[in-house]
């Protein structure tokens, strides 16, 4: 399950450089609600993609409050999300010709009239 787990957490990497890219100055409960996870993971997430360089802390100059920060990407940033673009693309379109694989399937199912279990058919 550890396969699964990391798509997961590449995933909501992806989201947040996605995010990001667009709007640095988002707030982690903005991104963390964008995201679907919570702020405390929001938060984990922007320190470890910090760490590895891929997004750098600048102060949001237009806000009053001086403790809000903008997280910009940086060239690697930029080449990571790339990557895991890529990734996050061919997981999607593998998930979605299983979908029409599956959908062929139950269509057939009804367009036969057959209904029953499957172990049943044989």
């Amino acid at each position: 399950m550890a396969g699964a787990r990391s798509k997961m957490q590449e995933d909501v990497r992806f989201q947040i450089l996605r995010l990001l890219e667009d709007n640095p100055e988002m707030s982690q409960r903005d991104l963390a609600r964008e995201v679907g996870i919570s702020t405390g993971s929001a938060n984990y997430v922007l320190k470890a993609l910090i760490e590895k360089g891929f997004v750098k802390l600048g102060n949001f100059r237009a806000a009053q409050d001086k403790r809000r920060y903008a997280y910009v990407l940086t060239p690697r940033g930029a080449a990571e999300k790339a990557e895991i673009t890529k990734r996050f693309l061919a997981r999607k379109v593998a998930e979605y010709e299983a979908l029409k694989a599956e959908i062929a399937q139950l269509r057939g199912e009804i367009d036969d009239g057959d209904m029953r279990p499957a172990a049943k058919r044989r």
